[in-house]
């Protein structure tokens, strides 16, 4: 999502009066009104002279982050969605790709959620391993938990029988695939995912190698200081996002935190 001003265009109450009041309350992007007091917002809104037509700004963001979730849908449709859209990218690990049903689902979102060493972060460095074999994607390490050296040996234990140069240019061929940012705030995180929008349009157009596949991990130490704590305990949250719609879904969960 755009900052405020970039926004103008398209939604002229979102002129610079609004994006002024705004800024007095340290919001300068519609991210900004997902961790802000929308409440007393409204409020300081009100004890303005401008205060419907601010209201109405508020409203109109409001609106743009509504827009951005999927449609309600039954069972049935939920079901018939799933026959046609059968596109998996495998984990490469047989127990968690039988319990999704294939792998992670393209277009979607999937979460890990599980106690301190309980695997998570090694889930995701094999998946990226075996995702990275065939696509580009992108590994946001918030930890310093990123080891190419585990992505190395689970690539030599699938490729035991490969001879050495075999094995050398298939590591070659996945480290390369692998962009991985050291991200250690949320807005740090945004800052990322904005240019990552911007190349996943670039790629469209061009038709040019495209990124598949985009892992956080994890999300719970960006998310805790803005709720406030100190400990991530409590919140054991991986986040893998799939295919085209990467920077839509990830901003989607966040809004739910």
């Amino acid at each position: 999502m755009a900052p405020l001003k970039n926004l103008e265009t398209e939604y002229p109450i979102i002129d610079s009066n609004f994006q002024n009041f705004c800024a007095s309350h340290g919001i300068f992007s519609v991210e900004d009104f997902l961790i802000h007091d929308l409440y007393m917002l409204a409020a300081f809104a009100e004890q303005n002279v401008s205060s419907e037509r601010l209201k109405e700004g508020i409203t109109q963001i409001l609106s743009i982050i509504d827009d951005m979730h999927q449609p309600w849908l039954n069972g049935m449709e939920l079901l018939e969605d799933a026959k046609r859209n059968k596109h998996f990218l495998p984990t490469g690990i047989q127990g968690v790709d039988l319990l999704l049903g294939g792998g992670i689902r393209v277009g979607q979102l999937t979460e890990l959620v599980g106690p301190s060493a309980s695997g998570k972060t090694q889930v995701c460095l094999q998946t990226a391993s075996n995702v990275a074999r065939n696509y580009m994607m992108l590994y946001l390490d918030t930890g310093n938990s990123f080891s190419p050296q585990r992505i190395a040996y689970f690539l030599g234990k699938t490729n035991e029988l490969a001879s050495a140069q075999a094995k050398n240019q298939i590591l070659q061929k996945v480290m390369s695939n692998i962009l991985c940012h050291s991200v250690f705030d949320i807005f740090a995180m945004f800052d990322v995912l904005h240019q990552l929008e911007s190349n996943l349009r670039c790629q469209e157009r061009g038709g040019g190698c495209r990124i598949r596949l985009l892992i956080v991990d994890s999300i719970s130490l960006l998310i805790a200081p803005v709720l406030g704590g100190t400990s991530t305990r409590g919140i054991y949250a991986r986040i893998t996002v799939s295919s085209d719609r990467l920077y839509s879904d990830l901003l989607r969960l966040l809004m739910s935190v």
